[in-house]
């Protein structure tokens, strides 16, 4: 963490100095506003976490309830939304009070005795090394404490108005604020009041019943639910070894349990198999009772038993598969003709089963691809062109969530004697594991994705992919560290220059490309705007084939020491070598005569060039931004 730069700070560095909206933000929720957020939801709370650190910007969070959430639904954090919350600070804070799950246990039925449950099978949850971060179990509602933390800390000082429901809207394509919102007060002395609300972008995180997605025409399609699971959140005594495990149990005719440890040391969640729902049920399974539930989890545990002394929540669902066409107000027809003016996001767009876990990481990478895309529109930086490729890169990714979903939760409710072995459920867990933390999401090459000319010099950098991380040595203080961990959710580009093997100061490839960037006319850099700090839009660091007592600090290029904030001090933090245990170049496959990676804001791989393809790292930028088409105008 950087900070000083400005001045001495005295208090905690994670308060950032209020700007723009943040100074003398006012508590009423205004008529006019650039981005309206309905529901504060993962999806919600991310952007509007990652929104509020556009100050010039002026965001509103809108929620129906009438404070914090208290009770969670959600609780599997995936290693890719960990990966995410360190970008917003609380990664460690968070891990520290989340369960850990390191392993997953198999129970079925003895051979010997069917009627009773075995354990047949444990696989390591990340036997590969997918990331270095943990996959967690945490209440959805600890999850959204600390978005709301980050945002009110943040410089536009961003705080969820409660008490507002979402009731209508419309597109008038009129003046500076074109779309109309009315909302009714849902909470307070004056409930049922209405109000309108003008905003130049909606984004709707308002679940299932999204009235958002309703207000635009699009609708949820897809299998219709036949399976029933009850669902509690419990503190129990029970005599199963495994109760602080998770586990996938399967009796011998009595269904399944997919049990789910939660923090805290004894709480834990059950998925209870209720079978499959008849087609004239009319919603019946939705009245099983808790008692039933916890008779069917004894059923199904035997011969262990299970004695429940507190229910902390329980629900039904059914097990459905939907999912929109579009994510945005464009019908699919008017692509190309207009940008959209309305989002939606997470479970207003797409609905799965919750046994994947990963209904909350989704929606939360849905938020993050969003938010600093309406970020540097409305700052600006980009074209509103940038807006139309949220829907074309998440409604893929949803639908590749979709057909996971299917597979795993039809394994989950097959009886034994389905299955070809007895193992087939732990197989396919562990083959697949890497879709499950959140890592096989692959954004095709586009405005934003470069084509694969040059893959082959970083092949641990797959482009499309999240940015995975290694370690490194940082020059001027010698610390290691992973390079990854120092992208924050600031909406900057990061451009990584891995340099080649001359070392700092030598004439050689890198030192060419640093005077191009530094002050050639269609660098990238020269879209920053006059009087901001060189490293304002584009985070540039570089990483050196020698070990950090082998660079030379003060031979370094100074595009990689910018200066920065109103003393102009010298950044010195982004200069790197080698970390002496691993050397990032040989661990993803970097090419010895040097390589340029560049990362979007929400992390995943756009490009991948050689030192001297400066011409195409220019007209890879050229139309994302705004800034320089206007100058060239």
């Amino acid at each position: 963490m950087q900070f000083h730069h400005h001045g001495y700070v005295s208090g905690d560095p994670k308060v950032q100095p209020a700007a723009g909206v943040g100074i003398d933000r006012p508590s009423e929720l205004p008529d006019e506003v650039d981005v309206l957020i309905v529901g504060s939801g993962p999806a919600g709370m991310l952007a509007a976490a990652q929104l509020a650190q556009f100050p010039n910007i002026n965001t509103r969070l809108v929620e129906r309830r009438g404070g914090r959430l208290e009770l969670g639904q959600a609780d599997g954090i995936q290693a890719r939304s960990v990966e995410t919350f360190q970008a917003f600070g609380f990664a460690e804070e968070i891990t520290a009070e989340a369960f850990w799950l390191t392993e997953m246990n198999f129970w079925r039925p003895d051979t010997d005795n069917p009627k009773h449950i075995v354990r047949g099978g444990r696989a390591l949850d990340d036997e590969h090394g997918v990331s270095e971060f943990r996959h967690l179990i945490v209440n959805q509602a600890r999850v959204l404490d600390y978005f709301a933390e980050f945002a009110h800390n943040s410089p536009a000082r961003l705080k969820p108005d409660f008490g507002w429901e979402f009731s209508s809207l419309e597109v008038t394509d009129e003046g500076d604020y074109p779309v109309k919102v009315t909302l009714v007060r849902s909470a307070g002395p004056d409930e049922g009041q209405q109000r309108v609300v003008h905003a130049k972008y909606v984004v709707g995180c308002d679940g299932a019943r999204s009235k958002v997605r309703a207000s635009i025409g699009c609708t949820l399609a897809g299998d219709a639910a036949n399976h029933a699971w009850g669902v509690m959140d419990v503190l129990a005594n029970t005599d199963f070894p495994d109760i602080r495990t998770k586990c996938a149990i399967q009796s011998h005719d009595g269904g399944s349990i997919l049990l789910i440890p939660r923090e805290g040391g004894y709480l834990f969640r059950m998925y209870v198999d209720l079978g499959v729902v008849p087609e004239n049920d009319k919603g019946a399974v939705r009245k099983t009772s808790i008692e039933q539930i916890i008779a069917k989890a004894n059923e199904i545990l035997s011969p262990y038993t299970l004695d429940v002394k507190n229910v902390a929540w329980h629900s039904v669902y059914e097990v459905g598969h939907r999912l929109t066409d579009r994510f945005d107000d464009v019908h699919l027809e008017d692509l190309g003709t207009r940008t959209p003016r309305v989002f939606i996001t997470g479970d207003a767009c797409h609905t799965h089963s919750a046994k994947a876990g990963q209904g909350m990481n989704v929606s939360m990478q849905d938020g993050f691809n969003l938010a600093w895309k309406l970020g540097h529109v409305l700052e600006g930086r980009a074209p509103e062109s940038l807006l139309s490729t949220y829907s074309a890169e998440r409604q893929v990714v949803a639908k590749n969530l979709i057909d996971f979903d299917k597979e795993w939760s039809t394994l989950m409710a097959k009886k034994p004697e389905e299955f070809s072995s007895p193992s087939e459920l732990e197989d396919f867990y562990v083959r697949t594991a890497e879709f499950p933390a959140g890592f096989m999401t692959e954004y095709a090459p586009s405005i934003l994705t470069g084509e694969n000319a040059h893959q082959d010099l970083a092949t641990g950098f797959p482009l499309g992919k999240r940015f995975k991380s290694a370690k490194v040595s940082r020059v001027c203080d010698t610390n290691p560290l992973h390079l990854g961990h120092l992208a924050t959710a600031d909406g900057r580009w990061r451009i990584y220059v891995f340099a080649d093997q001359a070392k700092a100061g030598a004439a050689s490839p890198v030192a060419d490309f640093a005077e191009w960037l530094k002050n050639a006319p269609d660098s990238p850099l020269a879209a920053t705007p006059e009087g901001a700090d060189l490293d304002a839009w584009f985070d540039v660091k570089v990483i050196y084939q020698q070990k950090h007592e082998n660079v030379d600090i003060n031979a370094v290029p100074n595009v990689f020491k910018p200066q920065v904030g109103p003393f102009q001090l010298t950044n010195l933090e982004k200069v790197f070598g080698v970390a002496k245990d691993e050397d990032i170049f040989e661990a993803r496959g970097l090419d010895r005569g040097g390589v340029v990676v560049v990362v979007r804001p929400d992390q995943y791989v756009a490009n991948i060039l050689p030192l001297t393809a400066t011409a195409e790292l220019a007209e890879f930028f050229a139309p994302l931004l705004r800034a320089r088409q206007l100058k060239k105008a």
